[in-house]
């Protein structure tokens, strides 16, 4: 919904609330619904009214519970039976400088300054080990803001007595618990409230009337960024970028102004602002996202534009350049298609506004921010938090040559007339076996992001996750496949738990980027032999049907399974007895994990 995308007006969502979540809810899209503990040293009613709406219109349906007002370590560390009968499935700590208590004060030694700091921490430290041991589930903590006001002026920020320099530290502390436990996220509210603007932000008016720990206006701010995390932790970010060129990569027209006469490189401020957008979005190559062209033009201009010696993009940094005269809408849907990813996937980046009414009209949750000239360009992608960061892999640092080494698999495919005899040409070998720590995290960020191959489309967290692979009630299997063009990395996963001699299935996925490929039947050979290692005679397989993964409706019954029964809303259950059950896959050489070097 544009009404709840950066830029929004804070002051219109505010009015219109009510009836924005009537229309989000109204629309029959289907969404992830999730659980979140809010716990708040502040008042947190407005912040989970906010964050409500924009969780909705990024596919997440919330209930919420909240603890009472400043009952937030007490929740925490003794958790009432409300809160345990929720079962969360992600904590929010909602706690600002106004919850620091202890300063230093300027009589202090280093010594006992270091002493208050640790003491804070170990605070913090013992509420999130007692809600990972509680809950077992991912926890969004707020680091600090800094101070309303600075005692000893500019000094305050490099003297440790100073309480903007205790609050700079005690944030370095929470960063570095951050990075050294899987699970745990932060809440940037330093960035944001001066981003903000800190004045306004801290109003002490506001806290000594409602206990509000910012401004009202900077509320709706503070929900969206919020609410760009959780969406990431739960799988729902964006995938790729499509972009249009003229005035949008570069200044002016390309087929008009030759690529003489565009403007991008160091001579003018404006040529500076489209170099300075192009080496932001060649940037976001590194964090996995897809980058594609989507222009009105002839494809000659547009190799031509990109291949200008001043601009940051060439055109190997694309995966597809869809250049021609096509409608936009119908280029990012055949886009899609190429890539194997759904057109909700995308974000589509023009300058031109009846372009983007287009888009958003006609395909449906494409993201299409505003861009409102081109010196706001990076601030209209950045702050939408399309490609929010919170967890990364190796694989996302190779997604783009995975992508373009998949356009290479399609243009050898065309040049053979079997398509066994294509699939043995790619010489195809994977290693199919039980969880490796080391995999992990790539995972759980599968079975968030596979949507269409995901027969019960059941997400796991990273502590969910940890816990089925320290227990021994599961079978559990990855897949990582590579071929003569490069190493597709973790590309399936499958989950069972074991019920005597039944095999219930609890995940099955697989990465669309390797469909047809056959990967899912060298998956099934391994399962069933680990099943009968262990003694389990039928696997029964599971499929719920959602608006993204038809595409496996039938996913068991070409397995070879029976299928027992089907309800009126197409939940289906099907059954495979382990005993004289066939190999099937006959193209991909498979190894386990003593085949990794």
């Amino acid at each position: 919904m544009k009404e709840l995308e950066y830029p929004f007006d804070a002051e219109y969502v505010m009015k219109k609330r009510k009836s924005l979540k009537r229309t989000l809810l109204a629309d029959g899209s289907s969404r992830l619904k999730k659980k979140i503990a809010v716990l708040g040293g502040s008042t947190t009613n407005d912040i989970v009214v906010y964050l409500d709406l924009f969780l909705l219109n990024n596919g997440i349906e919330a209930e919420f519970y909240q603890s009472e007002y400043a009952q937030y370590w007490q929740d925490a560390m003794f958790p009432p039976q409300e809160l345990i009968d929720f079962k969360p499935d992600l904590v929010f700590i909602h706690t600002t400088s106004r919850n620091l208590i202890s300063y230093p004060t300027t009589a202090d030694s280093n010594e006992e300054i270091d002493k208050l700091l640790d003491a804070e921490m170990q605070k913090f430290t013992s509420m999130w080990e007692s809600i990972q041991n509680t809950h077992h589930c991912p926890i969004i903590q707020n680091n600090f803001e800094l101070p309303f006001y600075r005692l000893m002026g500019n000094r305050d920020c490099w003297d440790r007595r100073g309480k903007t320099n205790y609050v700079s530290r005690l944030n370095e502390r929470i960063y570095e618990y951050a990075s050294s436990h899987e699970g745990f996220f932060v809440n940037d509210i330093n960035f944001m409230a001066a981003s903000f603007g800190l004045r306004r932000w801290s109003d002490p008016s506001y806290w000594n009337m409602y206990k509000y720990a910012m401004c009202p206006d900077a509320i709706p701010e503070f929900s969206f960024n919020l609410a760009n995390i959780v969406k990431s932790v739960f799988g729902k970010n964006k995938k790729a970028l499509a972009l249009d060129l003229d005035n949008t990569l570069w200044g002016g027209v390309v087929g008009d102004d030759g690529v003489d006469g565009i403007q991008i490189g160091q001579e003018t401020g404006v040529s500076q602002s489209y170099y300075e957008f192009q080496s932001y979005v060649k940037s976001l190559k590194s964090l996995g996202i897809l980058l594609t062209v989507c222009s009105k033009n002839d494809h000659e201009n547009a190799i031509a534009g990109l291949e200008h010696p001043e601009g940051a993009l060439k055109p190997d940094d694309f995966i597809i350049i869809k250049a021609n005269w096509e409608n936009k809408d119908r280029n990012i849907i055949e886009t899609a298609n190429e890539l194997n990813i759904l057109p909700d996937s995308i974000v589509f980046a023009d300058d031109n506004p009846a372009e983007r009414e287009i888009v958003r009209a006609q395909v449906a949750g494409c993201a299409v921010p505003e861009m409102d000239g081109v010196e706001n360009y990076i601030i209209d992608l950045d702050r939408n938090g399309y490609f929010e960061v919170t967890n990364f892999s190796a694989d996302d640092l190779r997604r783009n040559e995975m992508y373009k080494a998949n356009a290479e698999r399609a243009a050898q495919q065309a040049s053979f007339g079997d398509y066994t005899e294509y699939l043995r040409s790619l010489e195809m070998t994977a290693v199919i076996d039980d969880f490796m720590p080391i995999y992990l995290q790539r995972i759980t960020q599968l079975t968030n992001k596979s949507n269409q191959f995901n027969v019960t489309t059941k997400r796991y967290t990273e502590p969910e996750m940890e816990e089925t692979f320290n227990s021994s009630e599961y079978i559990r299997l990855y897949g990582k496949l590579v071929d003569k063009f490069g190493d597709n990395g973790v590309v399936s996963v499958v989950i069972g738990h074991k019920n005597g001699d039944v095999l219930d299935m609890d995940l099955w996925i697989m990465s669309c980027r390797v469909l047809k490929r056959d990967m899912e039947l060298a998956m099934l050979d391994r399962l069933v032999e680990r099943a009968k290692e262990q003694g389990i005679k039928t696997i029964r397989g599971y499929y719920y049907p959602t608006a993204k993964n038809k595409m496996v409706k039938e996913l068991y019954g070409t397995f070879g399974f029976t299928k027992l029964s089907e309800d009126k809303d197409g939940n289906s259950v099907w059954e495979l007895q382990t005993e004289g059950y066939e190999v099937q896959n006959h193209v991909i050489k498979v190894g386990d994990n003593s085949s990794i070097k």
